[in-house]
Parts: C-alpha cells; structure tokens; sequence
C-alpha cells in the first residue's frame, strides 16, 4: 500500500501534511523503477523552527523532499475519569514529573478540577530541563525544586533523601513499568495516576503510501500505521527506527528495519539517515 501524492500540499492550518519544500521534483510514474532515496515521511510533528531542523540540512545536502506527519497524539484523561480513582491530590507534598508532558497534564488536571496547588508542593524532576519547564506554570525561584540527570535511578537517589514525602506520580497510560517497580522496591509511598494516553492519528486522508522512507521514533507510531493501514506492505520501502523499543516494534510487526539510531558513529537519527542515505544513494 502507498501514500498518496502529497507533492502540492504545504503545511498550514488547511492541510494534514507538512512538507520541507527543498529542492522539489515531481514524483515519478508508478512504472518507473526508483533507485534512489527521495521521499521521507517523518512521523513527527512539523518542525517549530525548521531553520534549526537538522532535518533542512539533510535535505539540502542530498536533495530530498522531507513530509511530517504525526502518526500518534496524547490525549488527557477528563477530571469525570479521574475522580474515579479517589486521589486526593492535595494529600501529597511531592509529585514526581519524568517528562514535560506529565508537567502538562498535571497542572491540567489541576485546572480542571479547580484545585489551587500550594506553594509548599515539593516538585521532583528527572532532568534539569523538565525542572526549567515548570516556569510555565509556576515561579520557579519560589518553590522547592529537585532535578537528576536523566534517568530515573539517579532521580531515585534524590527521592530517598527525602523518604518522608507522600508523592504523586502522573503517568501516561503507555508508562515505564520500571518506574513504579523501583519506587515499590525503594518502599516510598506514592500514588500513580495515569493522566494521559498516546492514541493513533488518523490518518484517513493519506489514501496511498507514496515515500521512499518511513521514519519511526516509537512503538505508538508503529501500532498507528498498521492501525490506518491493516494492508501496510513495506516492499522496497525503507523503515528508519529510533530506539530499541522503536526497532522491537518494527520486527514484531514482521517488518524489515533498514536503519537503526542511536549507534555510536549515529548518534542522532539524521546523523543515522545521512550514512545510510551517502551509501545507499552511492550503490545505487
């Protein structure tokens, strides 16, 4: 199955898919034998800023026409849903944030339910960004922030200086179930709530896969595409895929993952696309 020809369909409020209109060339005729990689679809979101995109330059450097399209969404569960789970929010003096999206669905939740969050609540951080990002909902030099390195272990010895908090902790329906297992095992009394969910796109108005190249940043995405396109054949498609999880969900599916990222000489996902683009192209 292919996308649809999206050739003449720029990205604005009226149009599904987002395109990084470098160097266009009209797509070839269906009985034309392709040898080159031209065509990627990135399963993200259009770029805010694509004059910092690292996906410009690679499109530029090789003369690709670069699509975006969001094969998944986060959708956040109704204050009706919650209450359902009988926690008292305000009964905790810490809440535990591992991304910023749990930061947003938090103070979401709070919102909706009309809660008033006190100046006193302790917020625990998994890294140094997500604590920064707090500044959009509270003043950050005014309340008792920690933050780790990145990982949730390292958050986890901040956590046991502080054994006597009561924490709450937002999770999103897909969470890490290491998380709670660590936090069950260190003994900390805490109360998750799942506050938020990834749910498939729909991607309906992309009749035909016409891409020379998917590319995948999560297990979500992939669920999405077989979801939208239960006939999905890859064929001489290329599937790009970030992460270990992102490369499982690709085989379990029974489809063939032909670049891999992070690796040690790709560290990034276009450092990744560019060696196997430079390669690819150069044999073909």
């Amino acid at each position: 199955m292919q996308f649809r020809n999206t050739s003449n369909c720029y990205f604005d409020k009226d149009h599904a898919v987002s395109r990084l209109a470098i160097n266009p060339e009209n797509f070839p005729r269906k009985n034309i034998v392709q040898l080159k990689i031209k065509r990627i679809l990135v399963s993200q979101p259009q770029p805010v800023e694509t004059e910092k995109s690292p996906f410009v330059e690679l499109a530029e450097k090789n003369n690709l026409k670069i699509d975006f399209r969001p094969f998944i969404h986060i959708e956040g569960v109704s204050a009706k849903e919650f209450r359902q789970t009988r926690i008292d929010i305000l009964s905790h003096t810490g809440v535990l944030f591992t991304s910023k999206t749990s930061v947003d669905h938090y103070f979401r939740i709070c919102e909706d339910m009309k809660i008033q969050v006190p100046d006193i609540m302790k917020y625990f951080c998994i890294s140094e960004s997500v604590a920064y990002y707090l500044q959009k909902y509270i003043v950050y030099r005014k309340r008792k922030i920690f933050f780790s390195t990145g990982n949730f272990p390292d958050l986890l010895e901040v956590l046991l200086k502080h054994k006597d908090e009561n924490y709450f902790l937002p999770l999103s329906e897909q969470h890490n179930p290491d998380i709670p297992k660590l936090l069950d095992k260190s003994k900390l009394k805490y109360s998750p709530a799942i506050l938020y969910r990834t749910v498939c796109s729909d991607l309906s108005d992309l009749k035909k896969i016409d891409y020379d190249m998917l590319v995948f940043y999560s297990p979500s995405e992939i669920k999405s595409l077989l979801h939208n396109f239960p006939g999905f054949e890859q064929n001489e498609i290329k599937i790009a895929g970030f992460g270990i999880s992102t490369a499982k969900a690709v085989e379990d599916a029974g489809l063939r993952l032909d670049v891999q990222a992070p690796l040690p000489e790709a560290p990034s996902m276009t450092k990744a696309l560019e060696l196997f683009l430079k390669e690819y192209n150069n044999r073909k």
